[in-house]
């Protein structure tokens, strides 16, 4: 049996670095390996969930769904137990997984808005985690929650201008102005670590722009980017 699994590798740093980030914030409790489980099978689940809005293969999707969904909200409700509140965050990602649905069913699944509601879901997730150690929502894990959405949206943007926008110069500008603000603002409220962390992100914007490379290059680079980004933030977390 071909196991049915998401085909944007990118998507796995989203799903890991906001959620870990969030317990290195809010300090690790046993119930976060469950979560993180949980977290994992629900993710798998929705690749098949969203392929069912393109009226394709129902049958085998809607079985893979099942397979993965199943456990995975067994898993969840470990730490739905130990702290129920924890379910607002769930919730508050429905409205962005409706965005996904809506783009999945038009077949626009590169859309930039469709990007932007899936980086908002992972990076939710590490508001969750730090809330369930502490049972409380404070503001050092929501400065990781908006360094995370800064961060992917920039990693979104770069792919874009090495991929399908490749040639739109207006994607250029977009990228490089993006990249350049999003350190100096961090540097300016006095955030130098986290500021730290997004000067990679600027380089690789700027000096791989128009150099031809291929998939498994690109995808290296941006693990090996994200990896830097999570070093840092753990850093200045302790």
């Amino acid at each position: 049996m071909k196991l049915v699994l998401p085909k944007q590798h990118g998507a796995w740093a989203m799903l890991i670095i906001p959620f870990w980030l969030g317990v290195a914030a809010g300090g690790f409790t046993w119930e976060h390996i469950p979560l993180f489980l949980g977290w994992v099978l629900l993710y798998l689940a929705t690749y098949p969930a969203l392929l069912l809005f393109k009226k394709r293969k129902i049958k085998q999707y809607t079985k893979w769904t099942f397979i993965y969904a199943v456990p995975g909200v067994l898993f969840l409700l470990i730490p739905f137990l130990a702290r129920p509140s924890i379910a607002y965050f769930g919730l508050a990602m429905i409205p962005f997984f409706i965005v996904n649905m809506y783009f999945s069913s038009k077949k626009k699944d590169r859309a930039f808005l469709n990007d932007l509601s899936a980086i908002f879901i992972f990076s939710m997730a590490g508001l969750a985690t730090s809330y369930l150690s502490t049972g409380e929502i404070h503001s050092f894990a929501t400065l990781l929650f908006i360094a995370s959405i800064l961060f992917f949206i920039g990693s979104t943007l770069f792919v874009k201008t090495m991929i399908r926008e490749k040639k739109n110069i207006r994607y250029q500008y977009i990228s490089w102005t993006y990249h350049t603000v999003v350190p100096i603002v961090w540097a300016v409220f006095g955030y130098w670590m986290v500021a730290l962390s997004f000067l990679p992100s600027l380089f690789r914007a700027v000096y791989f722009y128009g150099k031809g490379m291929k998939m498994s290059k690109l995808g290296m680079l941006e693990v090996v980017n994200a990896l830097f980004f999570f070093i840092v933030i753990i850093i200045a977390i302790y």
